[in-house]
């Protein structure tokens, strides 16, 4: 036997083992949301081909790098999420899959991850109350949480699902049995029959009808897990009015039971009345000085860390505030005496980004809705060890240089190096533990998504499709620039080695072809 020939394959298996990974959730497998992956070997320079003539079909042939790339929608703001050899995904319903749900819908799709074939699909029907609620073909804006066989996703009718991550397929599991009215709410049709290949509703939790909130045009939380808990943003808001808040005292902030949906405690920060325009950031979590606290931005300007465990008060259970750091500086708030009226440019923002949790630290921007424009904005490194109101204590560095901003940071542990990008459409390479900025990097175009940090590089799309892709270094580098035909408004990931980039119609599977065809090779056989 020669042992010898094996050594290498052997080697190499397991370090493929050690590197792959899901994505199961928004920030992977990190509770503290940093946008960073572990996985190497992961290509610099991609090419997203073209379509089939006289189709939405993307030909491999004119790609470079790219696994397979899959038909979404035609508005698809959700991140894609990885975990138990499916792929979960938000859009719209531009593009039906199947004839009996047509027309304006929010869309979960589920697909097979080494496939890509449609397993099953969540069919999310508008909100009656129209566009003040539930914008017109928006689709579904939140990333998905994955355990196990359940799933947890935030919908455009503001309401918490858990799902059975194997659809109608393997039979109607929990409670839940109204999936056939679920699916035509609000339209006036009668319900339709589940087929294999559509959602199997465990619970559903309805924050507008339980808790009286109002969200402003979208609804949107990536909800974290912490032991049987669920922590979600209700996404209240203003109304149409941009003036009015309709339900000032109802939460920002809540806890589900994970298993039943049952409403364990809500926030007390009484953000209500201080709402700015709308709430649409996603939590975070991490345990500090002994105590689980999760992390979230209120539609105040303000970042909130509050326990994790739930406390009886009277008839109301809360969520409590541990610590809370204005984020909006104060000549942002006045000018000469009077009161800068949002959204001015040159005035407050609320926080949509998530608050990323590294090291006993919180780094968080804020910003604002897109539609509001450019404007002045402001990134924080705060000491999450400390108690009370911190916006004086808390500061450890803070950045005026950056503009509004709705993105996440991604912080590479291998350099200590912090990335983020603005709506401006900058790219800032910080260092972490100091704020000293070593680069910025024009994308010269509007950014929604985030920065991702994997194998030494920072991963970036822009509002015009182009995909950038940068050297993870002090030392500003462009590796690659490349363009995938339609807006990018998420953030890539890596699950299993091969990386994600959602644009507004596609989902491309990216991986190193040449290695994955020098994989397919027969194995040496012993002798």
């Amino acid at each position: 036997m020669k042992i010898t020939r094996l050594i290498p394959f052997v080697v190499l298996a397991g370090v493929l083992t050690l590197r792959a990974e899901d994505w199961p959730q928004w920030g992977g497998n990190d509770p503290g949301r940093n946008m960073y992956s572990r996985a190497k070997g992961l290509p610099d320079k991609f090419d997203a081909g073209k379509l089939k003539a006289g189709s939405e079909e993307v030909d491999l042939k004119t790609t470079k790098n790219v696994k397979f790339a899959l038909k979404l929608g035609s508005q698809s703001y959700g991140n894609p999420v990885v975990a138990g050899g499916k792929i979960f995904v938000g859009t719209n319903n531009e593009t039906p899959r199947d004839p009996k749900h047509v027309g304006d819908r929010s869309i979960l799709m589920c697909f097979d991850e080494k496939t890509g074939d449609l397993l099953w699909q969540l069919v999310v029907p508008k909100l009656k109350s129209g566009k003040v609620n539930d914008w017109e073909n928006l689709g579904l804006l939140a990333a998905a949480t994955v355990e196990g066989d359940r799933l947890w996703i935030v919908t455009s009718r503001c309401e918490v699902l858990c799902l059975d991550v194997n659809g109608m397929a393997n039979g109607n599991d929990g409670p839940y049995k109204d999936e056939g009215k679920y699916i035509v709410l609000d339209t006036g049709k009668p319900p339709v029959e589940p087929g294999p290949k559509d959602a199997d509703i465990i619970w559903r939790y309805d924050m507008m009808d339980e808790l009286g909130v109002f969200p402003h045009n979208a609804s949107n939380c990536s909800v974290i897990i912490v032991g049987d808990i669920v922590y979600v943003c209700t996404s209240n808001g203003q109304d149409w009015t941009h003036v009015n808040i309709p339900s000032p005292n109802s939460p920002s902030f809540i806890a589900l039971n994970k298993k039943t949906g049952e409403l364990l405690g809500e926030d007390d920060c009484k953000i209500g009345p201080r709402i700015f325009h709308g709430q649409w950031t996603s939590p975070s979590t991490g345990k500090v000085n002994g105590k689980q606290l999760v992390f979230f931005g209120g539609g105040d300007g303000v970042c909130y860390a509050l326990d994790a465990t739930p406390v009886k008060e009277g008839d109301t259970s809360y969520i409590k505030k541990i610590w809370w750091y204005d984020a909006v500086p104060p000549e942002y708030k006045t000018k000469d005496g009077k009161p800068i009226k949002y959204p001015a440019a040159e005035g407050p923002s609320e926080i949509n980004s998530t608050p990323v949790f590294y090291k006993n630290r919180v780094y968080v921007a804020v910003g604002q809705d897109p539609e509001h424009g450019e404007g002045v904005g402001h990134l924080v490194c705060i000491d999450a060890t400390k108690t009370g109101d911190i916006t004086k204590t808390g500061t450890i560095w803070d950045y005026k240089g950056i503009h509004r901003s709705i993105s996440t940071a991604s912080i590479d542990p291998d350099t200590g190096l912090l990335f983020i990008g603005d709506f401006s459409g900058f790219v800032y390479c910080l260092d972490a533990e100091t704020g000293k900025v070593y680069w910025i990097h024009d994308m010269k175009a509007h950014m929604w998504g985030s920065t991702f940090v994997a194998d030494g590089k920072v991963f970036v799309g822009d509002e015009d499709g182009d995909f950038c892709v940068l050297a993870a270094s002090k030392e500003k580098k462009v590796l690659s620039e490349s363009n995938f035909g339609a807006p990018i408004y998420s953030t890539p990931i890596v699950a299993n080695g091969v990386m994600y980039v959602g644009t507004q119609t596609h989902l491309f599977a990216l991986h190193d072809s040449a290695a994955a065809a020098n994989k397919e090779l027969p194995r040496p056989q012993s002798k």
